[in-house]
């Protein structure tokens, strides 16, 4: 199933239930009295928190979910039922902006309920009407119509580790050899279009699509994902020492994190920010291990944790794999 991040949906409340007009039929009775009940109310239509970020697919064919009706009111002053909540659920960091209003929602915890609209209110039967003066009433009330509305659903993935990097830096590899993914591989720019996800001990990985320079612009696969490393933890930056300049790569991929917390005001807690390890990959393609040392060399001044893999190097993803275990417990 396709991985989707963006759906637009319409949600309406429970309309509310009519009020009845009836009259009491009891025996030795000449003339019953009103007993039309009122009408039970409309359905809240609520949204709730979940863990499945591939839940949105489901949606993807349907697009209108209404709450319950209201049950009119009954015979014998009997109060009808109030319609059934709509509880729609929804991956946990996801952004849900009303398209009328601009008023926006997040979820972000698991179980977190928010109530976007309320049912209409139930009519009142013609009993509610009865007094001094009107002691046979024929009022009732209609039901009120629930509230609508249509709305945009964003999905910014909440991850544990982001892998970024150009394209071809070898994430999708990594996160299959590390969880059960599965995620496409080549060996072409972009063979990753969507997010692919894998879970590690409880943890949760994204591989974020190649990201290039000018990304925070909009270029290539662009700033569509740079908004789902927002809100990933830790960043698991890969450089392939296929580069010349490996160093200078990573410093482009840098430069495109930092212009995006710029752009979007998050000089405190934006993707430049988050804690980072660095995966120097491919190694295996080097012959001269002198070169990887003074590669490693260049990147340790930088201050970070370095690792060096390669994916046809058994031994190598076994470390890197325990490493990660104990960074990620810590984190």
């Amino acid at each position: 199933m396709a991985f989707i991040d963006e759906i637009k949906i319409h949600a309406e409340a429970g309309r509310g239930g009519d009020g009845v007009v009836r009259w009491r039929q009891e025996k030795f009775v000449p003339k019953g009295g009103p007993a039309g009940g009122d009408a039970g109310r409309g359905g809240d239509f609520f949204i709730i928190g979940v863990r499945d970020v591939g839940i949105l697919a489901q949606y993807k064919s349907k697009h209108e979910f209404v709450a319950g009706r209201g049950e009119d009111g009954g015979n014998k002053s009997l109060h009808g039922a109030n319609g059934t909540d709509y509880v729609l659920e929804l991956p946990i960091g996801s952004k849900i902006t009303n398209l009328a209003t601009e008023e926006v929602f997040y979820l972000n915890e698991v179980g977190e309920k928010i109530q976007l609209l309320k049912g209409g209110y139930g009519g009142f039967g013609n009993e509610h009407f009865k007094s001094s003066v009107n002691t046979t009433p024929q009022e009732r009330n209609e039901g009120e119509e629930g509230e609508k509305g249509d709305y945009k659903i964003e999905l910014e993935l909440f991850a544990d580790v982001g892998l970024v990097g150009l394209p071809n830096a070898g994430k999708s590899s990594l996160l299959n050899a590390l969880t059960n993914a599965q995620a496409k591989v080549g060996d072409y720019a972009f063979t990753t279009l969507d997010p692919n996800l894998g879970a590690f001990y409880g943890f949760i990985i994204a591989d974020i699509p190649g990201i290039i320079e000018g990304a925070s612009e909009g270029k290539g696969l662009g700033i569509k994902f740079l908004k789902h490393v927002k809100r990933t933890k830790m960043l698991a930056h890969l450089v392939s020492l296929e580069n010349e300049k490996p160093l200078k790569v990573y410093k482009e991929i840098r430069k495109e994190l930092e212009a995006y917390d710029k752009k979007n005001d998050l000089s405190l807690d934006g993707l430049s920010k988050k804690e980072e390890i660095i995966i120097l990959t491919k190694t295996d393609i080097v012959e001269d291990k002198k070169l990887i040392a003074k590669k490693i060399k260049e990147f340790e001044k930088l201050g970070k944790p370095i690792f060096t893999l390669s994916l046809f190097d058994d031994e190598s993803v076994k470390s890197f794999h325990d490493e990660l275990v104990k960074i990620l417990r810590k984190l």
